[in-house]
């Protein structure tokens, strides 16, 4: 069964350096893509929002710092966690990277396993889901070890597709998905499905959890995809 994995924005413009992190990040379950200077790598995250940016302080272009900025100035990514990778390690620089937004600040050279578990961390604080094997929302309760669905404490029947959706929308309630992310982030992008499927698979969802319920908690947001909204608005 397909599991939703991590996406991590690795920003690297030496090649050896990002193919090392690349590979250790994909050994370890996470999804990562490679951007080489800033400007590849805010074209990313426009892209598809990932869950981490590791950005490396030294770019082309823009800095490491003046991207880092940038994120933090954006609604939609002021929150997305960051670390700075650096050659520089004097506390002056520690903190102008950590006054730039960054969440975390690791000093080169450093094993991958160093940054991989700096990394987690860092994720579990931005995003306790992906630590826990229950996920909870509103009356609607995930047993991610046991592959169980309840809603109210009666069981909800979901294909492994139905299952996947849930999932990516109970680890980030209220936030609005485009049919464009859900595709990538469910089907994964080395699948050719059409955009109507995402529907077809979001209408059988609604249907499984709505059974026997009068709120609706699938929100179609209209030009946008999209969201679980406990409040049925």
């Amino acid at each position: 069964m397909k599991v939703i994995k991590p996406r991590i924005l690795i920003v690297e413009d030496e090649d050896a350096q990002a193919e090392v992190l690349r590979y250790n990040f994909e050994r370890e379950g996470f999804e990562p893509v490679v951007a080489r200077d800033g400007e590849e790598a805010l074209d990313a995250v426009d892209e598809n929002l990932p869950d981490l940016v590791v950005l490396d302080w030294m770019l082309p272009g823009a800095s490491g710092l003046a991207v880092c900025q940038r994120l933090r100035k954006r609604q939609e990514t002021r929150t997305l966690p960051v670390i700075i990778l650096t050659a520089r390690g004097e506390e002056a620089d520690r903190i102008r990277g950590l006054d730039s937004g960054a969440d975390d600040y690791v000093v080169k050279p450093f094993s991958p396993s160093e940054l991989i578990a700096r990394v987690r961390a860092v994720l579990r604080r931005a995003r306790p889901a992906l630590a826990e094997e229950r996920l909870s929302y509103g009356d609607i309760t995930m047993d991610l070890a046991a592959h169980r669905v309840t809603r109210g404490e009666k069981p909800v029947r979901l294909g492994p597709t139905e299952y996947r959706l849930l999932q990516l929308f109970m680890e980030r309630p209220d936030r609005v998905f485009s049919r464009e992310q859900l595709l990538d982030k469910v089907w994964g992008r080395d699948i050719h499905v059409e955009l109507r499927t995402v529907d077809v698979h979001i209408r059988r969802l609604r249907k499984a959890l709505n059974e026997n319920h009068t709120t609706d908690v699938i929100r179609t947001v209209r030009g946008a995809g999209y969201a679980l909204d406990a409040t049925g608005t």
